[in-house]
């Protein structure tokens, strides 16, 4: 049978939009000769619906969806993800489910049995899990459906396991010779890879072909990446659809053949394009056309620049050169020559009368004490109130350009250069920063060399520069990458890198010292394994002991 994943792009909440969706994909693959199509986990209300499900019109709407989608798509069975009905004993209103029409009505369903939560995942909360599962036949074979975690339980490829069944083992020992499995599975670097080998040791411990349908999309911080995958029972990969864009692939479930689309293939691009997809997803979702973010001639603003137009189109971003009293001349034309290469729209609004204006007006509480860092965020502050203010007047959304080894130890200003409504680059390290922006230019030069070159500074204070505050990135990042990800202590990680003891802990403490920062944070894009945001939940009002 000629089998097709519709990979496609939802979004939460839109029940007419995705069934738009589900329903020309469907009939497409039905033109095509597919006798059957496969859709996302949730592919009806969306992923992640979160407390959503908790309201009954949600739920009552998403039945009345898939009944619609069953009559429309006669002539092609269709497997779609759905929330469904809990049982009573089970002290949740609802399970994540997956739905098989076939004939103009529902004729099978599979609910999830595992659900997670860890990292960004918190399904125990809305979900009942399934207590048992079935298999069901088509076109003689014996298909096993599993929704997402359901396939991340092997005992033979985790050294570690999370639960204390297998529902993909249990299927084929059931009897079932097909694994399929949608999902709604994040992106984060070397997501795809796991998966990817994660799917073929089931092919080839359970010598059954298997078959993956992802989501693709930006929700929220989430960034989904498609690249669905069918597998032979030796391993090999036989089918493949796009990353980071919606795709309609197909393949023969007898023959074992299917279609090979490419996939973004490097660490860099995938994550350019992760966060381009990611910014794009939820400007649009949220409701905007347009951006607005301060160009301050320096690094992290220029690649948020640029991923912004490469998500919204250059006509749709807007640049704020906003100097103040330190501002180098350098600066102002490095932000000027970057807004030119990218063709995006540049204003240049002084801070100097708003900065001094401030100053006089503190200047009989702050009698007799000297300027700090108080005077710096003023500066900061006043730039956020210009942007706030041109979001609120043309309506665009503001991007803050901050990024995660900054936000990490709250190198950062509450309500200046913090504020926004998407932290775009917050999860991508100083290192990462500076590899994307060569990735950037080494496909048109965009980004001034002298941005790239020139040594980080807020420009907050003569001659200022990040290293007067900070460690050297090289060697804050290697910190901040085993303490944050990794949750090493203190000692390990001294040790690991032969760091001074004493750094590390300085380090740890404005990391945690921070944390009040980063919780009124904008939601940013995750890409790694463990990013600041829903993922990473720490109390604010803690005291830690190094």
């Amino acid at each position: 049978m000629k089998i097709a994943l519709g990979q496609i792009n939802p979004t939460v909440g839109d029940f007419s939009g995705n069934a738009t969706k589900i329903i020309q994909f469907a009939l497409r693959a039905r033109s095509a000769g597919a006798g059957l199509i496969l859709f996302p986990e949730l592919s009806v209300s969306g992923y992640p619906p979160r407390d959503l499900v908790e309201r009954p019109s949600f739920v009552a709407r998403n039945r009345v969806t898939v009944e619609r989608i069953a009559v429309e798509t006669q002539g092609i069975a269709v497997i779609c993800g759905m929330v469904t009905a809990a049982e009573a004993d089970s002290g949740k209103k609802v399970m994540n489910s997956a739905a098989l029409l076939r004939d103009g009505r529902i004729v099978f369903i599979q609910s999830k049995m595992l659900l997670p939560t860890y990292d960004v995942f918190d399904e125990m909360r809305n979900f009942a899990p399934a207590k048992s599962q079935k298999l069901f036949n088509l076109c003689g074979q014996q298909m096993a459906l599993t929704i997402c975690e359901d396939a991340w339980n092997d005992k033979r490829f985790w050294n570690r396991r999370l639960y204390g069944v297998d529902p993909v083992e249990e299927l084929v020992r059931g009897g079932g010779n097909f694994v399929l499995n949608i999902s709604a599975s994040p992106f984060w670097l070397g997501k795809r890879e796991l998966r990817r080998d994660m799917l073929a040791a089931i092919a080839r411990n359970q010598k059954v072909p298997v078959a993956m349908v992802n989501q693709v999309g930006g929700n929220d911080s989430l960034v989904f990446d498609g690249s669905s995958l069918v597998v032979a029972p030796d391993g090999r990969v036989i089918a493949q659809a796009k990353s980071f864009e919606e795709d309609l692939i197909y393949f023969d479930s007898q023959a074992l053949t299917g279609d090979m689309h490419p996939q973004v293939a490097g660490e860099e691009a995938s994550a350019y394009e992760a966060l381009v997809l990611g910014t794009r997803d939820y400007v649009h979702k949220c409701g905007f056309q347009r951006a607005i973010l301060g160009l301050s001639g320096g690094i992290d603003s220029a690649l948020t620049a640029s991923i912004a137009v490469d998500a919204l189109g250059s006509e749709n971003v807007i640049g704020v050169g906003m100097p103040g009293p330190y501002s180098s001349r350098g600066s102002i034309d490095d932000a000027r020559a970057l807004a030119i290469n990218l063709k995006i729209r540049f204003e240049l609004l002084s801070i100097q009368e708003i900065y001094e204006a401030a100053l006089r007006t503190l200047a009989p509480i702050f009698a007799g004490m000297p300027a700090d860092v108080t005077e710096e965020n003023v500066q900061s502050r006043a730039r956020g109130l210009l942007l706030m203010s041109m979001s609120n007047k043309l309506g665009a959304l503001v991007l803050s350009t901050g990024n995660k080894s900054e936000l990490a130890v709250g190198y950062c200003t509450l309500y200046g250069d913090m504020v926004g409504g998407l932290a775009v680059i917050s999860d991508v390290p100083k290192a990462l920063v500076y590899r994307l922006s060569a990735y950037v230019n080494s496909r048109r030069q965009v980004i001034p060399e002298a941005t790239i070159e020139k040594p980080p500074s807020a420009e907050l204070r003569p001659e200022q520069k990040d290293s007067d505050s900070l460690p050297p990135y090289e060697v804050l990042d290697v910190i901040l990458e085993d303490y944050v990800e990794e949750s090493r202590s203190a000692e390990q990680i001294a040790g690991a890198h032969n760091f001074d003891l004493e750094l590390v802990r300085r380090v740890i403490r404005m990391v945690e010292r921070s944390e009040y920062k980063r919780q009124q944070a904008a939601p940013g894009i995750k890409i790694s394994p463990k990013a600041f945001g829903y993922g990473r939940r720490f109390p604010i009002a803690a005291k830690s002991e190094l």
